[in-house]
């Protein structure tokens, strides 16, 4: 039976939600992340020995990582994103120390909320902590990003590892994914609250398209570095990108569609937060699931039946997948009060058009990194 007081700290990452940004982040844009009080907790003690040894709450066995062979690891299902947390950890300069890691999870797997960076996050500030060294999220969330690259296999951008690692209670972040430049906006969202809903279709990013998006992304930003001087794509406003409709073809154009008005709408967004005006906030998330529907192609039949339901119901100023895609998540912006009537009304629907039953989670919103002495 595991006890956990037989570990010396607590170290925890956040899941996240996306209010709004899907997909720009690898293209340079800004997002409006917030971390979740769904979280991976690692209860960690130095062992002593030149090993990793890791186990799981609600998974039966352990992994043992010895510290000299972690990138003969990558093809392990579970410990593999360890293996590339410490192999990289120690790769940046930093001192890796033998110890036992045991890792709970709240962030739902598959649920587009980012349960893997979570993960990596807490396992990298683990191993911070367990060596003695200065937990630094900003650096944490890199090292986790090429983790995921690297060990796991997915071309993801930053948001996700920032989010798990630098986190604000209450609070959304800014995040220019170009610089890392981060704001810090108070999510006040008035008479309403945001309702988190799993369409339970399970998914991988790895098997998905999601890395084919991001090639094409990076196809079209080639062809249109010949006609303009950018770096991203979020640098080209959508007004001079449909200017060169007809230099990209068809595909590449509708992708590059939505980065560019996906990032304006995160402005808009940002702006109307500020404001504390919910129902502009409201309409711009419809916009973005159905550009993620109609330009970049990533929703598929769970995820809009999801969404089109929650923005079906009355008490809804709005609603969009939030994620990846291919399965997951949807945020909804719903009069407060009216929450469960609108659960149970979107259940019904959903269930009724498409076999599965959503999952409904509390979006709480918390600090990134939590330490604690045990």
């Amino acid at each position: 039976m595991i006890d956990i007081r037989d570990y010396k700290y607590s170290v925890s990452a956040a899941g996240r939600v996306n209010l709004i940004g899907e997909h720009v982040d690898y293209c340079g844009g800004r997002v409006m992340p917030c971390a979740l009080s769904l979280r991976n907790t690692v209860y960690v003690r130095p062992n002593g020995e030149d090993v990793l040894r890791i186990r799981w709450t609600d998974l039966e066995g352990e992994a043992v990582l010895r510290l000299d062979r972690l990138p003969a690891y990558k093809d392990l299902k579970h410990a593999k994103y360890h293996a590339g947390c410490a192999a990289l950890w120690r790769e940046a300069g930093h001192r890796l120390v033998g110890c036992d890691m045991l890792m709970d999870c709240t962030v739902p797997f598959g649920s587009g909320l980012s349960s893997s960076a979570a993960i990596e996050v807490s396992t990298l500030a683990a191993l911070a902590l367990v060596a003695g060294e200065r937990i630094d999220p900003v650096e944490i969330a890199l090292l986790a990003r090429r983790a995921e690259e690297e060990y796991a296999g997915v071309h993801c951008g930053i948001m996700d590892q920032y989010a798990a690692a630098n986190g604000r209670a209450g609070h959304a972040m800014l995040l220019d994914c170009k610089t890392l430049a981060c704001e810090y906006i108070p999510v006040a969202l008035g008479d309403c609250v945001l309702v988190i809903a799993n369409c339970n279709k399970p998914h991988s990013l790895v098997e998905s398209k999601y890395n084919e998006r991001r090639g094409e992304v990076e196809e079209a930003l080639a062809i249109l570095k010949k006609k303009e001087p950018i770096s991203c794509l979020a640098e080209l406003p959508p007004k001079k990108l449909r200017g060169y409709g007809s230099l990209l073809p068809p595909i590449l154009f509708r992708r590059a569609l939505h980065v560019c008005t996906e990032c304006e709408r995160v402005d808009l967004a940002a702006r109307a937060m500020r404001k504390g005006d919910m129902e502009t906030f409201g309409v711009l998330l419809n916009a973005s699931h159905a550009s993620l529907r109609d330009y970049y192609e990533v929703t598929g039949t769970e995820l809009d039946s999801l969404a089109h339901a929650a923005q079906a119901h009355p008490a809804c100023l709005g609603s969009r997948m939030t994620g990846a895609g291919f399965g997951g998540c949807t945020v909804s912006l719903v009069k407060k009060g009216e929450e469960e009537a609108f659960k149970a009304y979107v259940q019904e629907r959903y269930q009724r058009e498409t076999g599965y039953t959503p999952t409904f989670y509390p979006a709480e919103l918390s600090d990134g990194i939590v330490v604690q002495t045990l």
